[in-house]
């Protein structure tokens, strides 16, 4: 009997050693491509995609934003974490902090021309230096967020106000990303975009130039208690919204600004679209998609969306764990 005891001791020991080596490069990944409805979900099924990877196959989906994949990357349930994020990102920061074994994915040049030539996204190098623990650049991709407005419950006079506290008090942003609020980027991913009139007013009064169309507004476009929508709460668009929703009130009579987490970009748009939302963060290519009626909105351009201001340059950062074994994406494919 004690030698069955044992026997049965071994084999648990055995079993669980095995269960814990049993993550890493060799089993189908767990990737946190990001919530549904976000340009983070449609561009990092984009990247997988041009490696080849297939859902299901290759790696196990999970629609996560990037404080809560964060969380689940910490604790290893997951292998992998993808995030279009301002840089550098805090709650990268704070990941490492905890594990103290992030580890950034590049993307290889092949991957990144398919991106640029398949998507708006361009190519981007994340420096060394942007992290305290990166060891060498990292290649990526990046947009630009930005914020869209409904033409149906924004006046042309609440547009002007909205661009310009953007720019001319941006300084009262606390978060890292405030600071790329200003007038020489202000039309940064505006291209083949409406701009709100007002937004346009301000701009040229402050002598940029640009051919975009001129949005239309609707008759009742003169809403002053506004719903800012954002994103998931781990992820930059929460915190930073939330800090220009401020500045709007702070600085623009009569005006309140409810922000609220969301799916992100393409929730944002298809919200306004709905009427239920009055202002949108989202990256830029989701928006030229949206009224154009291409992509994720091949169903039918939105029409009553227009462009409002540049926010920041939106980088993909791509995460895992020196623990999960894996290198690159190359792994993900055995």
């Amino acid at each position: 009997m004690k030698k069955l005891f044992g026997f049965l001791a071994v084999l648990l020991v055995s079993t669980l050693v095995l269960a814990a080596c049993s993550g890493g490069a060799g089993d189908k990944a767990k990737v946190a491509i990001g919530p549904a409805g976000s340009a983070t979900n449609t561009v990092t099924t984009e990247i997988l995609g041009a490696y080849g990877l297939e859902a299901g196959e290759h790696y196990e989906v999970y629609e996560e934003g990037f404080g809560d994949a964060a969380d689940l990357l910490q604790d290893g349930n997951i292998d992998i974490s993808s995030g279009v994020l301002g840089l550098p990102a805090s709650s990268i920061n704070n990941l490492q902090a905890s594990v103290g074994d992030v580890k950034f994915l590049s993307i290889s040049d092949d991957v990144i021309g398919d991106i640029e030539e398949k998507t708006g996204y361009m190519r981007f190098t994340i420096p060394a230096d942007s992290y305290d623990f990166l060891e060498e650049d990292v290649q990526t991709v990046t947009a630009y967020a930005i914020l869209m407005g409904n033409t149906n419950t924004i006046s042309e006079e609440l547009g002007y106000q909205l661009a310009k506290a953007m720019v001319e008090n941006s300084s009262e942003i606390t978060h890292a990303q405030g600071k790329q609020m200003i007038l020489d980027n202000a039309l940064r991913g505006s291209e083949g975009l409406p701009i709100h009139p007002g937004a346009a007013k301000y701009y040229k009064e402050q002598g940029l130039e640009f051919d975009n169309p001129i949005a239309e507004l609707g008759d009742d476009a003169n809403s002053m208690d506004l719903i800012l929508g954002t994103g998931s709460s781990g992820g930059t668009y929460y915190p930073l919204g939330g800090e220009m929703a401020n500045v709007w009130k702070n600085n623009i009579d009569g005006l309140n600004v409810t922000s609220t987490e969301t799916g992100a970009s393409l929730d944002n748009l298809a919200s306004m679209r709905d009427g239920e939302m009055d202002l949108g963060m989202t990256v830029h290519v989701p928006a030229q998609d949206a009224v154009n009626g291409e992509g994720e909105f091949d169903g039918g351009a939105i029409e009553n969306v227009a462009f409002i201001g540049h926010i920041y340059p939106e980088v993909i950062q791509i995460v895992t764990r020196e623990e999960t074994g894996i290198e690159s994406f190359e792994d993900l494919q055995d």
